[in-house]
């Protein structure tokens, strides 16, 4: 099993278009706003929908706008990355984009019945998200 990191779901360095090589870095990146391609690397990836792109990150019509400008602003590329995040702890927990993708997709009794993707639109729901998938990585009944 690959560990995927976050970074490597929104399309690394190269999609990026700076050297990424610690956290520092990648704070930097967030601030500086990302550019355009990481929104549509992820979706092209499979990993999340336009749909999901519209709840969690970024409206449909201003990532329009924002292809004109070329980049996210900070919190579009710090609510980008929060869910590739998740994203990525999903892959490692279940070992596969694929199963991942079916989990983060599928109503949760431990998220009261919500599916796990849908409340990557706020910190806390992220957190929720993680904390649970730390809990099924640990084989903590969840």
């Amino acid at each position: 099993m690959t560990t995927v990191t976050a970074l490597e779901v929104v399309g690394g360095r190269d999609i990026i278009g700076a050297p990424i090589n610690n956290s520092r870095d990648l704070i930097s990146a967030v601030r500086r706003g990302f550019p355009v391609q990481t929104v549509e690397f992820v979706i092209s990836s499979g990993r999340m929908s336009l749909a999901e792109i519209d709840l969690a990150v970024i409206p449909r019509k201003t990532l329009s706008h924002r292809r004109k400008i070329g980049t996210l602003t900070s919190e579009q590329s710090d609510r980008l990355i929060r869910a590739a995040r998740v994203l990525a702890e999903a892959e490692e927990t279940f070992g596969s984009q694929q199963k991942a993708a079916k989990w983060l997709r599928r109503p949760t009794i431990a998220l009261s019945g919500e599916k796990p993707i849908d409340l990557l639109d706020t910190s806390e729901g992220a957190d929720q998200v993680e904390a649970l998938l730390g809990r099924i990585g640990h084989g903590i009944a969840a």
